[in-house]
């Protein structure tokens, strides 16, 4: 599907919030289709039931619906059904993994990541680095805002047990090689993850093109509910990692003195999980698929040249790489981004100010955050328009005009 202006018009008409609001804060959180909408009241009002338990038809049909969910996603990664496991989020899945893979770090062993981490890549590592002894390491970033992949090859040695980097940096939007990282990393035998919040909605993904062993995203930045998230991970790792949640229906069988474990995905998917948000997270992934993931980047690419054409006569420092995914970091002269965007939002332009949960990153750039801009394939040039002359309105109120 070619986005062109009237197909975004016709496709904005899906989402009725953006009748009231010009909404550039996609990194954060997008918003929900009608079709997602519609899904999430249909499953509560027609279909709620707990799954995996009742063999009356109410749940046998919920059950389908949520294992095909699992297959729906597999297959818009380019997985199995049994490497995908929902999750309640990005952030549950790197603790998860975090936590489950502890067995396999000592002390003194090395955990690489980026200077461009969210705090949820970068926490959960430090704890497992303080309850190991691991080592935590960093590929720094160039005065570009890319990856130093040069020291990248250098920091990638035997001692490095795992490689967790960002795939697409939430706050400066520079787009990682991750498969050359994971390649660097396969030929040291680390187990290598991909931090794919800001990716999965904006890009086509293959977990086997990028050959990594585990990738982790949330269904509420591509159109679905909060709540729900996914962790791929390869089935012979999936196989030997212990569990870090337990009861429910992770459990095959239990005696008082121990328990076993459940087939895959549902080993690592404890308690009831969160059913409907895993059905509406597949209705959001079908229409991705009728708009074309393809066809989503290429038009992202499109609204950030604009924007940063338009932005050309207002006095600010940019704060992202020459070529980069469709995410604007900036910062107003003289103007706390806070400021920005609540000057923005009198207007009912919705733009992040802050550090976006990056404060190391922050810290190297020397400044206590930013304002950003953030795009998705329902925005449009005229949504960067009112932007644009609400930064010109904070300007000018700053300036004292």
């Amino acid at each position: 599907m070619k986005l062109d202006k009237a197909t975004v018009d016709k496709i904005k008409k899906d989402f009725p919030i953006l009748k009231n609001v010009v909404y550039l804060d996609n990194a954060a959180t997008t918003q929900k289709p009608k079709a997602v909408i519609k899904r999430i009241t249909d499953y509560y009002e027609k279909e709620n039931a707990n799954i995996h338990r009742g063999v009356y038809k109410l749940s046998q049909n919920a059950t389908k619906a949520y294992e095909d969910a699992h297959k729906t996603v597999a297959n818009f990664i380019n997985a199995t059904q049994e490497e995908i496991i929902f999750t309640s989020g990005t952030t549950e899945s790197l603790n998860l993994l975090a936590y489950s893979l502890q067995k396999n770090i000592s002390k003194g062993d090395e955990i690489l990541l980026t200077e461009l981490e969210h705090h949820s890549n970068l926490v959960p590592w430090q704890q497992l680095a303080k309850r190991t002894g691991a080592i935590l390491k960093f590929i720094p970033i160039k005065k570009d805002f890319t990856l130093d992949y040069k020291e990248a090859e250098k920091l990638i040695t035997e001692k490095t047990k795992i490689l967790s980097v960002v795939h697409v940096s939430n706050a400066t939007g520079t787009v990682n090689d991750v498969e050359k990282l994971c390649s660097l990393a396969k030929k040291q035998d680390a187990i290598t993850i991909i931090d794919g919040a800001q990716s999965a909605p904006h890009m086509k993904i293959d977990v086997k093109k990028l050959d990594c062993d585990f990738f982790a995203f949330s269904g509420h930045k591509l159109l679905g509910p909060t709540g729900i998230g996914v962790l791929f991970g390869k089935k012979e790792l999936l196989e030997k990692m212990e569990p870090f949640n337990f009861g429910g229906d992770m459990i095959r069988s239990v005696t008082p003195e121990k328990a076993t474990w459940n087939d895959l995905p549902w080993k690592f998917e404890a308690g009831t999980p969160n059913i409907v948000g895993g059905i509406a997270l597949a209705t959001a992934i079908e229409y991705l698929n009728k708009i074309g993931l393809d066809n989503i980047e290429a038009y992202e690419q499109e609204l950030r040249a604009y924007a940063l054409e338009k932005m050309k006569g207002l006095n600010l420092t940019l704060f992202i790489p020459k070529e980069g995914a469709g995410i604007i970091s900036f910062n107003l002269n003289k103007v706390h981004a806070h400021d920005v965007a609540s000057i923005l939002d009198d207007d009912t332009v919705c733009i992040r100010g802050g550090h976006h949960c990056v404060m190391p990153l922050m810290t190297k750039l020397g400044i206590a955050g930013t304002s950003r801009a953030s795009f998705y394939f329902y925005n449009t040039t005229e949504d960067i328009d009112t932007f644009v002359a609400g930064l010109h309105k904070a300007e000018d109120i700053f300036n004292g005009k």
